[in-house]
């Protein structure tokens, strides 16, 4: 008969209602008519599959809750009756059935994980009514399978690990009893296997596998967890108590001879101890991670289920779990896709790959990829998928690497060079876009979680998030608050004290922090543009600086510099952003403390590179508006509107402050120096406004000419000058790029010597230009674009010129300085000079190896369009030095200019030809570029 049969119904009735008629002589009558033990076994095995039938899936509706009862009481007397038939005819050795066992442990277990007994689901009275009329007959069975488990003796092997996920499941339902009295049997398989094995690896993978599952589906409990330690605790503790006198609380247990044992069991078996305890903190790590996780699956919180997914990947791979590591990796990418996180999306599944290896070897079927058959075939269909997601996160560097990769393959391993010319077409697409497509750089947010109110894998943890493009800050901490409704806003940037911590409140921290530069090490001392620089200003980065700024001695109401000391704190994190997360938890913060002079240094360069990323950006682009450089020059050249430098000059540049601060020469120098090197950026800058500005806006542009003349001629006074020819004079004759970086127009100087800290000591820039140049002529003369040095004291004047790698390299490029871990910031609003003080201060690294700032020869000379630079010397105490100068020079050709163009190639070529001729003054010199073995001096 099928279950949609008319009549199944009334029969299982009928047949419930014999089997409640019978009473044990009937069962013993009953069973004494079976000839032969096969017919038994036949018999008791169909009838425990038709009881779990009936079982799984009841014949009456759900809410016939006294029909089924009743079934379920006569069904387990006729279970418990067959099982002592069992233990008389079915337990020796000789007489052992393995599937007759099997069946009864399996049946045992589905009634009593059946729905219709979780009393827990059901309300006070309708729960109370049950206990009343049929009592709790979940105790009852599974007291009776802990007595018939202990029963099996030396055949508990073979229900090792098969029993291991149904025991799993009934030790997991919430009633108290019951747990202790099935737990042991956990301690008992791994005793039994470690006796045959010497291990019970089996028994570890089949509970994790079964109670990652488990858990997931809603069973187990933060008790579940507390008993399953407490016992083991009570098990280990051999030497507290004598073995035949357990503890209280055990003596209350209804499994007092399975402690004992366990405990006898410890004192002979010592190795098993330690092994024991590894699987207990291995148990209680995965059940907090899994109670994490399904907290959290009902939550509106995405970002918290990510976390807590990324926590159990984590758990799965240090305990070398690769099925359930892989499980979860596919979780977490299918939460980044939901909300287009494709860059977290691809590193996601970047790790499944990095398993994988270029063979042939099989490969067990990995969710959507059951199509591929060797591991090669997986890999390159994954690799297919992280370049599509990389591509659509614009994180084209890491597609390229890739793709290189493919490339490889495809044309030293498989020789399929069709597939390899698709890859290689889609790696330059990937190049020319890092070129061209602008890609705007996220802020990163420090977010912190104190209180007690928080779950364990946020409480009282600091987490540094990746913005979204475009997103600010009021947007991220408006959808941080709206995940934690009842949270405290805190309007502090520094750590809260234990008040917070330990309240049971919920308290949130949200303020913007500046990534930290890490410059790989192939692009370290090399001309790189600026589309590929900016990459890695906010990706690739672990390290984040939050700088507040603090009062420290007398405060000058008229220049509030003096005072103002700089508290920094660097995060790091656990891993690099951005990464399988868009946040990671900052595992390390360090606090420092910048004095105004360092914080002075740091807002001159920080003001320089701005002016120089902001002219790039107009060099390459004609159609951005004027408007934001017009207000950052004027910001700077108005004295109305800056008081700039001027108030460092008033706080630093006294001999008072010399007297005071002896150990501050050297960065004195270099702040003048800095000084000193923004008038020629701000000339740059201001000539390109001039051909840019409308004419309504004409007045405006004259006014600012106006006061850059005057300030200039103060600088170069001062502090010496910077000399650049007129921009105008840069033509291009060949096409550009959008975003083509002004910066490849650029010479860098990279070292300067003899004028402390690259400081001039002449009034005035020498002129006079080369044309023409002898071969191998150490000394040069100037002609038109070339750069001239001088250098103080009795030392020749020393020119460093890297070679580049490539013979056909472009004249026009910078170069990154090795120590500069700064990220430049575009500033388009007009700012109080205290507005853009603290605004600074949050923007750059603290200035480090101070003390080696004369050796480092003018450190701060910006890069500077590919004209002719000319540093002359203009300190008055180095006049009499000027007889000594030996001038150098360096021609320069101008991209528009293809004679000049030659020219340039030629007189470059020369300088590094005369290497050989001077390999014995190169020892003697103290200045060598870190980045080329083969230094020429002249």
């Amino acid at each position: 008969m099928g279950r949609e049969h008319a009549l199944i119904s009334r029969v299982v009735a009928c047949m419930t209602a014999i089997l409640s008629q019978m009473d044990d002589s009937h069962y013993s009558s009953y069973l004494e008519t079976f000839s032969g033990t096969t017919d038994l076994v036949d018999f008791l095995m169909e009838t425990f599959l038709l009881f779990k039938d009936l079982i799984g899936k009841h014949v009456y509706p759900s809410d016939w809750m006294a029909m089924i009862m009743v079934q379920n009481r006569v069904f387990l007397r006729a279970i418990n009756t067959y099982a002592d038939t069992m233990n008389l005819k079915f337990l020796n050795n000789n007489d052992f059935e393995v599937q007759l066992w099997n069946n009864y442990f399996h049946l045992a277990v589905a009634f009593i994980t059946q729905e219709s007994l979780q009393l827990q689901h059901f309300s006070s009275t309708k729960r109370n009514k049950i206990l009343t009329k049929y009592g709790d007959m979940r105790r009852l069975i599974g007291f009776a399978i802990r007595d018939m488990w202990y029963k099996l003796g030396g055949n508990k092997i073979c229900f090792i690990p098969g029993m291991v996920g149904p025991i799993l499941e009934m030790t997991l339902i919430p009633e108290e009893e019951l747990r202790r009295a099935t737990i042991p049997i956990f301690f008992d398989m791994m005793q039994c296997e470690h006796t045959v094995s010497t291990h019970f690896h089996k028994f570890e993978n089949e509970i994790i596998l079964k109670l990652d599952h488990e858990v997931e589906g809603g069973g187990g409990d933060e008790r579940y967890m507390e008993l399953l330690e407490t016992m083991w605790v009570s098990f280990i503790n051999t030497n507290i108590y004598p073995l035949n006198q357990p503890p209280v609380h055990l003596r209350t247990c209804l499994c007092v001879c399975v402690c004992v044992s366990l405990l006898e069991c410890a004192v002979a078996r010592p190795l098993l101890r330690p092994e024991v305890e590894h699987f207990v903190t291995l148990v209680k790590g995965l059940l907090v991670r899994l109670l994490d996780y399904r907290a959290v699956m009902s939550d509106d919180s995405r970002n918290n289920r990510m976390s807590c997914t990324v926590n159990l990947l984590n758990f799965y791979k240090d305990i070398n779990r690769e099925g359930m590591y892989i499980r979860y990796l596919y979780k977490l990418r299918d939460l980044h896709l939901d909300v287009e996180n494709y860059t977290e999306a691809a590193y996601t599944l970047l790790l499944h790959s990095r398993l994988l290896k270029w063979s042939d070897d099989q490969c067990s079927p990995q969710f959507e990829l059951r199509s591929c058959q060797t591991q090669r075939q997986l890999k390159e269909n994954l690799y297919d998928k992280i370049i599509g997601h990389f591509d659509k996160g614009k994180m084209w560097e890491e597609a390229i690497t890739l793709c290189k990769e493919l490339a490889d393959q495809y044309e030293m391993e498989v020789f399929d060079y069709e597939l390899l010319s698709q890859s290689l077409k889609q790696q330059a697409k990937f190049y020319e876009n890092i070129m061209k497509i602008l890609r705007p750089k996220p802020d990163y947010f420090a977010v912190g979680y104190y209180g007690q109110g928080y779950p364990p894998f946020l409480r009282n943890k600091v987490f540094i998030h990746r913005g979204k493009e475009y997103e600010r800050r009021e947007d991220f901490q408006n959808q941080l608050m709206s995940q934690f409704p009842s949270a405290v806003r805190l309007n502090i940037t520094t750590m809260p004290g234990d008040d917070v911590r330990l309240s049971p409140l919920q308290y949130i921290q949200c303020f913007t922090v500046q990534p930290v530069l890490e410059i790989p090490p192939h692009l370290k001392n090399k001309p790189v543009p600026d589309q590929i620089n900016n990459f890695y200003k906010s990706n690739y980065v672990q390290r984040f600086h939050y700088s507040r700024p603090v009062r420290r001695g007398p405060v000058d109401p008229n220049n509030e510099f003096v005072s103002m000391w700089i508290e920094r704190t660097t995060f790091t994190t656990v891993y690099k952003l951005p990464g399988i997360l868009r946040w990671f938890e900052a595992t390390d913060m360090k606090h420092t403390t910048i004095s105004p002079l360092e914080n002075a240094i740091e807002t001159m360069e920080s003001t320089n590179d701005k002016i120089l990323t902001m002219v790039n950006q107009y060099q390459a682009d004609d159609a951005l508006p004027i408007n934001p450089l017009s207000m950052l020059l004027n910001g700077i050249v108005d004295p109305a509107v800056m008081g700039g430098f001027a108030k460092y000059e008033k706080a630093f540049f006294t001999e008072e402050y010399n007297l005071q601060h002896p150990e501050d020469r050297d960065k004195l120098y270099r702040l003048k120096d800095l000084i000193a090197w923004q008038i020629p950026l701000l000339g740059g800058g201001i000539s390109l406004h001039g051909k840019r500005v409308t004419d309504d806006l004409r007045p405006f542009h004259e006014r600012m000419e106006e006061c850059f003349k005057h300030m200039r001629k103060k600088v170069e006074k001062e502090y010496g000058v910077r000399d650049l020819p007129d921009m105008d004079e840069r033509k291009s004759t060949r096409p550009r790029s959008v975003l083509r970086s002004f910066r490849q127009s650029v010479i860098s100087i990279c070292s300067l010597q003899g004028s402390e800290c690259g400081t001039p000591t002449k009034p005035y820039p020498d002129s006079g230009l080369p044309d023409t140049v002898s071969p191998r002529t150490p000394t040069l003369q100037r002609s038109s674009g070339s750069m001239s040095m001088g250098e103080e004291g009795g030392a020749d004047g020393e020119v460093k010129l890297r070679k580049s790698k490539k013979k056909r390299k472009r004249s026009s490029m910078i170069f990154i300085p090795e120590e500069r871990d700064r990220t430049n910031t575009l500033d388009s609003k007009r700012l109080s000079k205290k507005q853009e003080f603290r605004s600074d201060t949050n923007l750059s690294e603290p200035c480090q190896g101070n003390d080696s700032l004369t050796n480092v020869n003018s450190r701060s000379l910006p890069a500077i369009t590919g004209l002719s630079l000319s540093v002359v010397n203009g300190s008055e105490e180095a006049e009499s030095a000027r007889s000594r100068r030996d001038s150098k020079s360096m021609s320069v050709c101008l991209p528009g200019d293809r004679t000049a163009d030659r020219r340039s190639k030629g007189v470059i070529s020369m300088l590094f030809g005369a290497k050989s001729n001077k390999s014995e003054q190169q020892k003697d010199k103290s200045c060598t570029d870190p980045g080329n073995k083969n230094v020429s001096h002249f």
